[in-house]
Formats: C-alpha cells, sequence, structure tokens
C-alpha cells in the first residue's frame, strides 16, 4: 500500500477516534475543561503538523469590518492551509458560517475558527459607553447588559469578544477612558467581575455565552500625558495597589482569555514581558485561558527597541506567555525557524496551542462548529424589546446630574415651548459613541427625538444646531437666539463628537471644543430657564459652562436608546441617580486629579487660603470641578448619626440617610477608610464599600456597612499585602468630597 494512502487512513482513524469519542461538553464551565474532552485534544494535537500548531496561535482580521492600521487579504488562503486559529471583525451568520465552512471543511484537520469581535458596550443595541455605565453603580443592571450584548453577537456567529476593559485610568485626556470603570480601584474590581460573569455565564455548553477577554495587561490607563499607545512608567507598589487588581478580579472571576498592553512596564513591553504574562498571570494568580496580543503589538516591540528583527519580537512574545498573535503574522513567518535554531521550544508551543484548543472545546465547537451561526437565533435575539428597554434604562441610570440651581430641572409641566439648541441635539452618528460594534446609528434615537416622543401632545420642540461641535463657525448662533428668546425652557445640547474619544482619540484640551461655550453663555443671557446636556466619552473641564448654566446633565454617550433615556430624566420620569466614577478637573493643569491622592508633608488647608509654602496652585484651587461619586438628585439626602463600632476583627459603620426632598429617589451610599498612620503613607481616603438603595420622600433608612481587616489590607515594599493595627477614620456620604466621619482603632 502506498505511504500516502496509509498516512490517510490512519489520518482519518485519528479524526474518527477525536470525533466519535465525543460526549458533548456538557456542563463545560468557563473554568474547567473535561477529562474526555482532554484526551479529545491530547489526541488531535498528536496528528498535527509544526505548521497546524502554529497556525492556531495566529490571529487575523476579515475584511468585514477595520479595527486597525493593516490587513492580511490572504487569511482565507491559510485558513484552508490550517495555519489560522481565529478571525475577527467578522460577524452576521451567513458570513461567518462561509469563514467556519472553509476551516472545518478544506482544512487538514478540520479544526473549527473562533471568531472575535470588539463588542465594548453592545453588539446591535447599542448600551451606553462603559464609564457611562458605570456610573450607574448598579452591578447587576452592568452584568445584565453584557448578557445581552453576548446573547446578541451569538446570534450573529460571535463566540469571543475583545472586552472588559479593566484599565484604572486618572487622566481624563486619555481617550480610552470611555471604555473603562473610571479611577477607582475597588470599583473597578466590582465592575470587571461583572461584566465576565455577564459576557461568560455560568456554563459555555450554552450558544448564547461567549469567551471574554480582560484588557489590557497591564497597566494601559496609566499612559504617560494621558496619550494613546504612549509609555507607562510607576512602581510596582503602584502598580500592585492601584493597577492590577481589577485584572486579578476578571481572573478569579474565570475570564476565559486576557490581551496585552501596548506600554511597557519597568521598561519592557508587556507583549514580551515574561515576568507578567507568566510568573504573575499563569503561576501566581493561576490562569488558565489563553493570552491574546492587541494589535500587532509584538511586530510594535521593533519601534519600542527591545527587538532588533520580527524575529525577535517573536521569540520574545512566544517565551514571555503570549499564546496568540493579533494580525502581525510574527508567529506564522518566525517560530518554526526560531525552533530550529532553539531560540523556543517545541512544550512551550505545545502549551499555547493547548489552551486555545481548549477555549474551542469549552464553547462546543468541536461538536458543533456552527453553533453560532443559527438564521433562527439572528431573526430573534437581536434588538428585543427586552434589551431595548434595559438600554432605555441604563441610560438614564447612568446620567449624572452635575448642576441644577433653583430646581431647573425637570422641565417644568408649564413649559409649552422648548427649544433644543446644539450640535449634538439632533446627531444619530454621535449618540453610539465610540467601539459601537455592529451598531446601527440609524437606529439611535436622538435627544430631540426622544424629547418629541416624551413630550406628546400639547408641547412643541423645535431644534437649531447654533454650531458645529469643533469649529469657530458662529453663524448659527443667531437663528439658536432668535428661537431661545421664543422659548419657555432651552435645552443646550453640548459636548464632543462620538468620534473624539476612544482609541487613537487623546486630547490635550477637554473642554468643550470649538465655539460651544460661546454659545452656551449667549444662550444663557436671554434668562430663559436653561439646562445643558452633555454628551462626551470623558470628565470634561467644563468650568466655563459651569458658571453659566443653571443646570447640566452629563449623559456621555447612551447609543441606541440615548434619547429616550435621556428624555425620561429631563422630564422627570427618572430621578437621576448616578453618580461619577472618574473626577471631573477644573483644567487640564490639574491633571492627574484623583480623590484617592495621598497627603504631602505640606498638604493645602482649606482654612488657611492663603498659605503659600504648601502644596497648591497659584492661579487655580486644588479641589476638582466635580469630585469622584458626586452626583446631584430631584432630591435631597442628608446624612448624619455616623459611628463606627470594632468587634475583633470586624467594623461595622452606620449612618442614617434621609430623604429630605419631594420625591422619591435612589441615592448611592459610599463608604471610605482612612488609615491615618502605617508603615508606607496611605491615601486621604479609600472606597471600601456602597449600597444604591431607593428611600421614599421623607423617609429616614439605617445603612450598615461591615467590613473586616482584610478590607484594610494593603501592599507594602515586600509586595505582599496585609493591615497593619491602628487609628482608622470610617466615612459615610453622598460623595468623595461630601462625607460624615467616624474614629475607629483596631489593636
Amino acid at each position: 500500500m502506498p505511504n500516502h494512502y496509509f498516512s490517510r487512513l490512519l489520518l482519518l482513524f485519528s479524526c474518527t477516534i477525536l470525533f466519535a469519542s465525543s460526549v458533548m461538553s456538557q456542563g463545560t464551565t468557563p473554568s474547567g475543561i473535561s477529562p474526555a474532552n482532554k484526551a479529545r485534544i491530547d489526541a488531535l494535537m498528536k496528528s498535527m503538523t509544526l505548521d497546524e500548531k502554529i497556525g492556531q496561535l495566529s490571529l487575523f482580521t476579515s475584511d468585514w469590518d477595520v479595527t486597525g492600521p493593516s490587513l492580511n487579504g490572504n487569511y482565507k488562503k491559510l485558513i484552508r492551509e490550517g495555519k489560522v486559529g481565529a478571525i475577527f471583525n467578522a460577524y452576521t451568520v451567513d458570513y461567518v458560517r462561509n469563514l467556519q465552512k472553509i476551516a472545518v471543511e478544506e482544512s487538514r484537520l478540520k479544526i473549527p475558527l473562533l471568531f472575535g469581535y470588539d463588542v465594548i458596550h453592545g453588539h446591535r443595541t447599542i448600551f451606553p459607553i462603559p464609564l457611562g455605565e458605570a456610573c450607574s453603580w448598579n452591578l447587576a443592571a452592568i452584568e445584565h447588559a453584557e448578557r445581552i450584548a453576548a446573547t446578541e453577537a451569538t446570534a450573529e456567529g460571535i463566540n469571543w469578544t475583545f472586552a472588559p476593559m479593566v484599565d484604572i485610568a486618572r487622566d481624563p485626556r486619555w481617550g480610552r477612558v470611555a471604555e473603562g470603570a473610571g479611577e477607582d480601584t475597588w470599583l473597578g474590581c466590582k465592575i470587571a467581575a461583572a461584566r465576565v460573569k455577564g459576557f461568560q455565564g455560568n456554563d459555555y455548553t450554552t450558544n448564547n455565552t461567549l469567551i471574554a477577554c480582560v484588557k489590557h495587561f497591564a497597566a494601559y490607563g496609566a499612559a504617560m500625558a494621558g496619550r494613546d499607545y504612549n509609555t507607562v512608567d510607576m512602581s510596582l507598589l503602584s502598580l500592585y495597589e492601584w493597577y492590577l487588581p481589577p485584572y486579578k478580579a476578571a481572573v478569579d472571576a474565570g475570564v476565559g482569555s486576557v490581551m496585552t498592553s501596548f506600554n511597557e512596564i519597568g521598561g519592557v513591553p508587556s507583549t514580551g514581558n515574561k515576568w507578567l504574562l507568566t510568573d504573575l498571570l499563569r503561576n501566581e494568580w493561576h490562569f488558565n485561558g489563553f493570552v491574546v496580543t492587541d494589535y500587532t503589538s509584538i511586530n510594535e516591540m521593533l519601534n519600542h527597541g527591545i527587538a532588533g528583527t520580527i524575529k525577535d519580537a517573536a521569540r520574545l512574545a512566544l517565551n514571555a506567555g503570549v499564546d496568540m498573535d493579533m494580525q502581525g503574522s510574527t508567529y506564522l513567518n518566525s517560530l518554526d525557524s526560531l525552533l530550529k535554531e532553539k531560540n523556543i521550544t517545541f512544550s512551550r508551543i505545545d502549551d499555547a496551542v493547548r489552551v486555545i484548543l481548549e477555549a474551542k472545546m469549552k464553547l462546543g465547537l468541536f461538536d458543533d462548529p456552527f453553533r453560532y451561526c443559527s438564521r433562527e437565533r439572528q431573526e430573534k435575539d437581536i434588538m428585543t424589546p427586552e434589551a431595548l428597554a434595559s438600554a432605555r434604562k441604563m441610560v438614564s441610570e447612568s446620567c449624572v446630574l452635575l448642576k441644577n440651581e433653583k430646581n431647573t430641572l425637570p422641565i417644568p409641566a408649564s413649559a409649552k415651548k422648548i427649544a433644543v439648541i446644539g450640535p449634538l441635539g439632533d446627531s444619530k452618528k454621535d449618540m453610539l459613541g465610540n467601539w459601537s460594534a455592529a451598531g446601527n446609528w440609524e437606529k439611535c434615537v436622538t435627544l430631540l427625538e426622544g424629547l418629541k416622543a416624551k413630550a406628546g401632545t400639547g408641547v412643541e420642540i423645535f431644534y437649531e444646531k447654533g454650531c458645529n461641535v469643533n469649529d469657530d463657525d458662529r453663524t448659527g448662533f443667531d437663528a439658536a437666539l432668535k428661537l431661545a428668546t421664543k422659548a419657555d425652557f432651552v435645552i443646550l445640547a453640548l459636548g464632543e463628537n462620538g468620534w473624539m474619544s476612544g482609541e487613537a482619540s487623546s486630547r490635550a484640551h477637554i473642554d468643550l471644543p470649538g465655539v460651544q461655550n460661546d454659545l452656551a453663555e449667549a444662550v444663557v443671557k436671554t434668562g430663559k430657564p436653561v439646562a445643558a446636556v452633555l454628551f462626551n466619552g470623558r470628565p470634561l473641564a467644563i468650568t466655563r459652562l459651569s458658571a453659566a448654566a443653571p443646570a447640566i446633565l452629563e449623559t456621555w454617550f447612551g447609543g441606541t436608546q440615548a434619547g429616550n433615556g435621556i428624555s425620561d430624566v429631563l422630564f422627570g420620569d427618572f430621578n437621576p441617580s448616578g453618580k461619577l466614577t472618574m473626577t471631573f478637573p477644573r483644567t487640564e493643569g490639574q491633571i492627574p486629579v484623583f480623590y484617592n491622592a495621598k497627603n504631602t508633608g505640606r498638604p493645602y488647608q482649606s482654612s488657611d487660603p492663603g498659605a503659600k509654602y504648601v502644596s497648591r496652585y497659584l492661579d487655580c484651587p486644588n479641589d476638582p470641578l466635580y469630585p469622584f461619586g458626586f452626583g446631584l438628585s430631584y432630591t435631597t439626602f442628608t446624612y448624619s448619626g455616623i459611628s463606627a463600632v470594632v468587634s475583633g476583627n470586624k467594623v461595622t459603620i452606620t449612618a442614617q440617610v434621609k430623604n429630605a426632598g419631594n420625591r422619591d429617589g435612589e441615592e448611592v451610599v459610599q463608604l471610605y477608610v482612612q488609615d491615618k498612620v502605617g508603615s508606607i503613607t496611605r491615601p486621604v481616603k479609600e472606597l471600601k464599600g456602597f449600597q444604591k438603595v431607593m428611600i421614599k420622600k421623607g423617609e429616614s433608612k439605617s445603612i450598615m456597612f461591615n467590613i473586616t481587616t482584610d478590607d484594610l489590607a494593603f501592599y507594602h515594599p515586600d509586595l505582599k499585602k496585609s493591615w497593619e493595627p491602628g487609628e482608622f477614620v470610617a466615612y459615610i456620604g453622598t460623595s468623595s468630597a461630601e462625607t460624615l466621619s467616624a474614629p475607629f482603632y483596631i489593636k
């Protein structure tokens, strides 16, 4: 018998054992794989050639969507040759099915592909940007939003999302703050876990869950000068204390994949950092998923100056612990020769291949490669009434009322003529914000549309653009002012274009761009009641607007249901309860400014504002325009009676919160703790808990927090975490800057 016939029979026998021994991976959880499926992977790997193994480590974009600077037009040919492990930027059932058919019908071993996409804040039904969602302080709602996103994405062939982004960010000039949860590590950990659980669910064998990918590992949010792709420089102590915990929270929640960051840490780019990807992530944190690079970040190690050739960069990445190369072709072109030169090992390649095959096995792709290609699901699970209702409510919950002099909002019932003025009043495209996945801007509800639908009969709503977002054209001012003088109430729709935040969208100046401040000040001078509605993907330095407008509602970019959810708040059907998770500076000169800073040896004291030799500015107050945790309501909450009682290693902290206003409302009651004296310096306060509670008008509630000494632990210079006995101060309040305090002592 000719050798090639024998080879084909042997291959057929191996594949028969592999696929026929197939018990469906029943009950496969995101964190585990059954012994039977492990055996299937073992058998498959024995039959794979080196080229096929390297192929599993290669990820390429399709030409369906573009999210980076270069494309590989040969991806279909490479799929046929078994040299692609995953495809991204491909969705819809027919498109994905056609690519998957190439893999499982035309390649030698018929290994199915993973399909990834940037499902950041919704797939078809677009929710508010993640920074906006974080301002809801509603973990259950955030998890539910990702469950909806996963349901829609998997209905269109996607089984892997490049989210959540959990980078802690203290510099609003960085455009990608829009994708994260803000500046606080404790809250960032809670939101990271909620997002992972929402995407992945509890059982991969259902066809509406997908693999999450926590990013960007690590500390990408600390890019110097807020400039995207810039380097990061910090102490290991800061890295451990502030920046690493949200990634760890995602790993503990069972996240299936991790994406490396573009920045360096300690002089080594994350993509080539063995301490980060192997020693810490694998060995210390026991991560058992796979590591993928960000877009061409292996190639970019040449620009970093840590690799002299592409081959050298591939060596660094693989040996550091990178399992999959996104778009760079470095593994495909270099690993074979690196192996021959003994600069990498077979075992390291096999380790990388195994974790990728395990991910595919957990998703059930070996049992049914087309399980995410259901036309029926594509028809019934996209933009359902339930999804749209959830998105609308999340828009309302994400809104933060920054200012409301003389109860300007909600819009009074007496207002029969409402003027909407500003460049973002009727801009569908801008409602989506950045990273809007497969969202269709034509299906977005603008502010003008939402107001008209909400107002119904008897209320007239008019619109004038007034100016553009970002130029100096004032020709629309006259028409806008004329409209304002005829109105009973004016809404200013101001902010950024949707593309002005997100990746590659850093801004040196973060005030309102263009002549929007001039327009706002001119409209306010008409004497009409005015409320400014902000659309933006980052905190803005809106000192001028804050001085002029009697009311300001921060709405971020709300997505598909933006106009409806905002209108619910403006008309008072939803009492705003959002709280900032990232500080608004007065000016760019204060940046970075964040609530949990440390004292200096010469701290500024507000009781002595004229003191010179203290840490202060000559031309600006130290405190921000709007602090972390800040957000007003249409009612008033008062705090009283705080106490802190110690019992062993437990501390019970209580306070009374009363709704002293005329409306029912939700309040985010926040707990902060200060460690007065430590072996190393500690922040002025740190968030340690919150409760979002509904309190009826006139009602008082006793709010209780229970913490333990574990909650008081911090990292020491040896990078070990422990607490120290001594004096502490508990703070309960409506924001980080407005609290009651109670001391306590633990021996």
